[in-house]
């Protein structure tokens, strides 16, 4: 591995580490203080995910891209941007961060470090609730990165925090999330039974945004 591609990894890893932290962290901490009002915990666990995600495309950016999701980087491969190499060590660098970042949220509360999630995410409405939010997530991106990159983390992080609220799934809109957020029981976890549903509805909402912005972006001949 070239040292470019190991700072590449690193970055992937270390910042979708920081984001599952975030995320399941402050699901906890809202869970906790909140005395059962769920809309206060999800109202905390969502103020954190949007402003802690412009904090972290803003850091790793520069160095990976901040992709921090495995349907963003296979976009960003089948536009030419990654060779299969590359494109694996994102992969391999998301998944592991996403692991490690719910390890440790669940380490710093007292909870085991790793537990399978009892969390019901089940049902056609909350996997078409991730197919709409993930095509909303690359809507944004593909949206803005041809002549507007440098607004990418406040939109990005924006639009996640309002998706929390109005998808029924609240979000989650990223396989490498989805599949670590199986390993915690706590206010942020996913039933693993429902974590193949919910990514192939994330694929779907990809491709279809994808298709969509291409047909937007398509020059006339």
């Amino acid at each position: 591995m070239s040292g470019d591609l190991r700072r590449k990894f690193a970055g992937e890893y270390l910042g979708t580490l920081f984001l599952l932290a975030i995320i399941v962290g402050s699901g906890i901490m809202g869970d906790r203080l909140s005395g059962g009002n769920v809309g206060i915990a999800l109202l905390a666990n969502s103020l954190a995910t949007g402003l802690g995600l412009v904090v972290l495309i803003l850091v790793f950016g520069p160095i990976s891209g901040a992709h921090f999701n495995p349907l963003v980087t296979a976009i960003s491969y089948s536009l030419g941007h990654h060779s299969k190499k590359e494109t694996l060590f994102y992969l391999l660098g998301q998944i592991l961060g996403a692991v490690s970042g719910v390890a440790i949220a669940n380490i710093m509360y007292g909870e085991p470090i790793v537990s399978l999630s009892l969390q019901d995410r089940g049902g056609f409405n909350l996997m078409f609730s991730e197919f709409i939010a993930t095509f909303g997530l690359i809507m944004v991106i593909r949206g803005l990165v041809e002549k507007h990159i440098e607004k990418i983390p406040f939109a990005v992080g924006a639009y996640i925090a309002s998706a929390y609220w109005f998808t029924a799934s609240t979000s989650f809109a990223n396989p490498a999330v989805t599949i670590a957020r199986s390993l915690t029981t706590t206010f942020t976890g996913i039933s693993p039974s429902h974590v193949l549903g919910f990514i192939f509805a994330q694929a779907l909402g990809a491709i279809a945004a994808e298709t969509t912005f291409r047909w937007f972006f398509r020059k006339s001949k």
